[in-house]
């Protein structure tokens, strides 16, 4: 075969596509690319299978070429090309050559179609639970799926153009091409021994001709599992049905097309509907006034809480919850949860009084009440009382049960505001949706109170906020704004108030650390930290157990009429042996405790009383004073490292802070907190 010299004139995107075709010619040569552009791609390409190119068509233009394939789409540089040429030489012009590069595109994306289009029938057929195996009208395999290799034990590449009956004749496809007929659930036993469930159907043309058979079959194990799962899943199915229909609240559910699916008895005696009313009809069937919330939420997927609503005959008035039912992402229903309005209100009013008397109560507690000797509680005293003359908010600090809520009660009674309200909010006992609607209230409209707020009931008194950490960030901002204007915006509202509260705060969280995460507002923790008050943990004021046992004593004996003199050396040995993670609330349930099993005729808890409440209590002496806890350690230690990098510095407080990448702000408060002066040199 004689092979032919071409010369390709164009590197864009036809002169590629015709180097590429020409690569695969075993009877063509291409003997150089030519293009101005020396980066074409045409010329990388030529590059890559190192073909000589340039940008000159003039030095490769000669009689050893036979064939040039003109790619510029240029006229000019065409006609220069015909006078150009040799009698022998063949010029193919650019709108051929374009003809030719879209023809070869073209089926290059038919080749790709078609292998993308195999590819997704393999990976589905690959991909199915079950073996599946096909033949055409002359009993040849066509067809053996990954699971049909594993449950048979034969490789694809073994089965496939092989007869059925000589390879698996249990199959008995023949049959099947010959009846037509579809045959289920056939239990056969494959020449490897395994157990299978099969299904037979044939494959028919329009013409009602046979075209082959396909058998479908699983693990018969596979199969038997299955059909227990399935049964477990009925179980459940009655025992969600059950749980349903014991509920008291109201449920209905709709399916995807916002029918009617499930109603409860509670249901019923709330609407006056019954089931035929309501099952498989649409969902506004129960509406007797206002937009169905089941459509609302199959639209938006999205859940709709406290809609108001009259439903059923009586048009009864219901507050609704809906939330959307979506199954590996795919829209199921929705089920929604009716509320009685009259008996939410009700039970709403007499949640508002019960708050309403607690966070009224007068100060229950003085400072005469805080027991202890220690230099560290006569510390936190002092300071309590420098406070009550003051007028700026004050952080409480200390762990759980240490006593945060008396030292409230007994500054607020020390101030000039005692003879205003304590109002006290324990953010443990919010859910987080309530809190600013709690503390900023609620308007109904004019400016008048929906929901009262607790900033405008404690006007001219305190109020006190446990857990501060629990404040989320933006009622956090708004206490701030507070804080410095005593002016509030209710919530969802636009019209300002103002009350003169003063604001006590309480944590027992790292609040330090909180900053640093960006989960606690550092303007609000400067606000209240301008008086910080350390309450110390019971194992750091071991000294005053005696004290405060005594007096926890005297309060359970008037509690429970009983006469117990007070605590033996051994079991007060005992109690300053104890870590004591709970402070003085496990202080006071351990002596209850101890005192509740006691007989009326002790006089004194003994070391064995003790045993109710301290299973954990470790038999060791008290550290001695000389030792220091962890948490002093600690303190000493990051002295040292902010004097150190202080110095470091030369004193400059933004290159310190940021260098131990902390707030500037962190920074002062704890310069100040351990006394480090700010420019050493």
């Amino acid at each position: 075969m004689k092979l032919h010299n071409v010369l390709v004139i164009g590197g864009g995107k036809g002169g590629t596509a015709i180097l590429s075709m020409l690569l695969d010619s075993s009877s063509l040569k291409v003997v150089a690319v030519v293009d101005k552009n020396p980066d074409a791609k045409a010329i990388q390409l030529a590059k890559q299978y190192q073909i000589p190119y340039s940008m000159d068509w003039r030095d490769y233009f000669n009689e050893d070429v036979q064939i040039v394939v003109d790619v510029t789409g240029d006229p000019t540089l065409f006609q220069q090309l015909i006078n150009a040429r040799t009698t022998d030489m063949v010029i193919i012009p650019g709108s051929v050559a374009y003809l030719l590069s879209n023809l070869i595109e073209e089926k290059e994306e038919l080749i790709l179609q078609l292998q993308e289009g195999s590819f997704k029938q393999d990976l589905i057929l690959n991909s199915t639970e079950e073996g599946m195996i096909g033949v055409d009208e002359e009993r040849h395999i066509i067809l053996f799926n990954r699971q049909a290799e594993k449950l048979t034990g034969m490789r694809k590449e073994q089965a496939l153009g092989r007869d059925i009956d000589e390879v698996f004749p249990v199959f008995q496809l023949s049959d099947t091409i010959m009846t037509k007929r579809v045959e289920s659930n056939q239990e056969l036993v494959l020449p490897n021994q395994l157990k299978v469930m099969c299904t037979k159907i044939p494959i028919i043309d329009h013409n009602n001709q046979s075209m082959g058979a396909l058998t479908v079959f699983k693990d018969h194990t596979e199969v038997l599992t299955l059909a227990e799962e399935v049964t477990n899943l009925k179980e459940i199915q009655t025992m969600l049905q059950a749980i349903i229909h014991s509920s008291d609240d109201a449920i209905s559910v709709v399916d995807e097309k916002g029918r009617g699916l499930l109603i409860n008895p509670a249901y019923t005696r709330l609407t006056g509907l019954e089931e035929a009313q309501v099952i498989g009809k649409p969902a506004t069937v129960d509406i007797s006034e206002g937009e169905s919330i089941h459509l609302k939420v199959l639209e938006t997927r999205r859940s709709i809480r406290g809609k108001r609503l009259r439903v059923g005959p009586q048009e009864k008035e219901v507050l609704v919850n809906v939330a959307p039912i979506i199954v590996d992402g795919v829209l199921k229903g929705s089920v929604g949860v009716i509320h009685d309005r009259q008996e939410l209100e009700e039970l709403t009013n007499d949640l508002k009084r019960a708050r309403r008397i607690i966070r009224t109560l007068e100060a229950k507690y003085t400072f005469e009440d805080v027991i202890g000797s220690s230099d560290d509680i006569k510390l936190a005293i002092a300071q309590g009382k420098i406070g009550a003359s003051m007028n700026h908010s004050i952080l409480l600090r200390g762990e759980a049960g240490t006593g945060k809520e008396l030292f409230a009660h007994a500054i607020h009674h020390t101030s000039p505001r005692k003879h205003h309200k304590l109002s006290t909010m324990n953010l443990a006992n919010y859910n987080v949706e309530d809190i600013e609607w709690e503390l900023m209230g609620e308007l109904s409209g004019a400016n008048v109170f929906k929901k009262e707020s607790i900033l405008l009931e404690t006007n001219g008194g305190t109020l006190f906020i446990d857990e501060i950490h629990l404040l989320p960030l933006d009622v956090q901002n708004k206490l701030v704004t507070f804080i410095k204007s005593k002016s509030f915006t209710p919530f969802q509202a636009s019209t300002n108030f103002t009350s003169d509260v003063r604001i006590f705060a309480a944590s027992s969280a790292n609040i330090e650390k909180l900053m640093a995460e960006g989960a606690f507002n550092e303007e609000l923790y400067s606000l209240l930290g301008k008086l910080t008050i350390h309450l110390p943990s019971l194992r750091e004021r071991k000294e005053d157990i005696p004290m405060l046992s005594e007096h926890i004593i005297e309060k359970i004996n008037q509690q429970f009429g009983r006469n117990i003199f007070g605590v033996s050396s051994e079991a007060l040995k005992k109690l300053q042996s104890y870590d004591w993670p709970g402070n003085l609330r496990e202080l006071e349930n351990v002596l209850s405790h101890a005192i509740i099993f006691m007989n009326h005729s002790e006089k004194y808890v003994s070391e064995n009383h003790l045993f109710h409440g301290m299973e954990n209590v470790q038999n060791k002496e008290p550290l001695p004073d000389e030792e220091k806890d962890l948490a002093t350690l600690l303190e000493e230690y990051e002295k040292q490292i902010l004097t150190s990098k202080l110095q470091d510095k030369q004193g400059n407080k933004t290159a310190t802070a940021k260098a131990l990448n902390i707030s500037l702000r962190n920074l002062y408060y704890k310069i100040e907190k351990y006394g480090i002066e700010g420019d050493i040199e």
